[in-house]
């Protein structure tokens, strides 16, 4: 039984900061990400990361504001975000793929989502 689930969520004002987890459980994968949906929007990527925690990908609207990681002792990945912004706000999905590529930006390429948490930034 593959089960991904998000936490951290929350409401923050502007510039500050949130952790995120994501746990998941029933096996491994090879690529973990974060991908964010505002309400009236199309999912949209985020971050993501290797098995191995040394290879990251992160989208423009969040690169030096945002660290992705992950545990795999814990078999759980984090993004810690930093300087929120309001446009920040979204439901934020953590995903999980089987493929092993470097293409790991698009929704196609991961398999199994999480629920969604939460995040509200404050002006």
């Amino acid at each position: 039984q593959v089960q991904l689930v998000e936490s951290g969520g929350g409401l923050v004002q502007a510039g500050g900061s949130l952790r995120l987890s994501c746990a998941a459980s029933g096996r491994t994968f090879s690529t973990m990400g974060w991908f964010r949906q505002a309400p009236g929007k199309l999912r949209e990527f985020v971050a993501a990361v290797s098995w191995s925690g040394i290879n990251t990908n992160y989208a423009d609207s969040v690169k030096g504001r945002s660290t992705i990681s992950r545990d795999n002792a814990k078999n759980t990945v984090y993004l810690q975000m930093n300087s929120l912004k309001p446009e920040d706000t979204a439901v934020y999905y953590c995903a999980a793929s089987t493929m092993g590529t470097h293409y790991s930006n698009t929704i196609g390429f991961y398999d199994y989502w999480g629920q969604g948490t939460q995040v509200t930034v404050s002006s």
